[in-house]
């Protein structure tokens, strides 16, 4: 069966989700993620992405991303693979395949969604039972948002900027937001889209997106998604 194309729209958000190989860990200590993190900087400079929002899980990764390029994100996954790679293979003696074969990803409408899907990437330790708060996980960028500041990885996106009139204000509202608990149907909604490739957004965001790529993307009837982790 041929693999089913991915589509990226320059200025329009992804939710990126890249696995281990056979759901095997990906990251073995603390000088492991941090050298990710180094080479996702790297790659979004060196590849014009917007990095709004991450998470690095033991065995897989979740990016909210704006490509300015449509190949930028696919280049960008390249880049940050191929270095990250090359250093587990060395650092611990491996070799063969790291990540399963191509990362999943589906565009996200700004509107009502990518907060959303922001809360949805940074609440993945609490959802695991890691931590009890996004705050006490080292390894996102929750700590990075929640406190209005800058960073170098980080762009905030302008839906983002928007939540307040400087740092303290949005870094409050932003906190505020985690208050409210993701319902159960977002959760699956926002996993059965990132899994399909299906535009997460309403009706309209993705008739617009099917009319710019002229073709149908993702799946327009979705079932009972496939039973998979975060």
């Amino acid at each position: 069966m041929p693999r089913k194309p991915r589509f990226y729209l320059p200025g329009i958000p992804a939710h990126i989700v890249q696995r281990g190989n056979c759901r095997q860990a990906t990251f073995f200590g603390d000088e492991d993620y941090a050298a990710y993190l180094s080479w996702l900087h790297e790659g979004a400079k060196q590849h014009d992405c917007a990095i709004h929002a991450y998470v690095l899980m033991t065995n897989h990764v979740h990016l909210l991303v704006t490509p300015q390029d449509t190949e930028s994100i696919s280049r960008l996954i390249q880049y940050v693979g191929r270095h990250y790679v090359t250093y587990v293979n060395h650092a611990y003696r491996k070799s063969g395949t790291l990540w399963e074969g191509r990362h999943k990803g589906c565009l996200i409408s700004s509107d009502n969604y990518l907060l959303t899907c922001m809360r949805y990437i940074e609440l993945n330790p609490v959802r695991a039972g890691i931590v009890a708060s996004p705050g006490d996980y080292r390894w996102s960028s929750y700590r990075i948002n929640a406190s209005g500041g800058e960073h170098a990885t980080i762009t905030p996106h302008p839906l983002y900027l928007a939540l307040g009139r400087g740092y303290e204000e949005r870094g409050y509202v932003y906190r505020e937001l985690f208050r409210i608990a993701l319902d159960q149907d977002q959760v699956r909604n926002i996993r059965a889209t990132v899994q399909t490739g299906t535009p997460l957004g309403n009706d309209r965001f993705k008739q617009q997106i099917e009319q710019t790529l002229q073709r149908k993307v993702g799946q327009s009837r979705r079932g009972r998604p496939e039973k998979i982790s975060e």
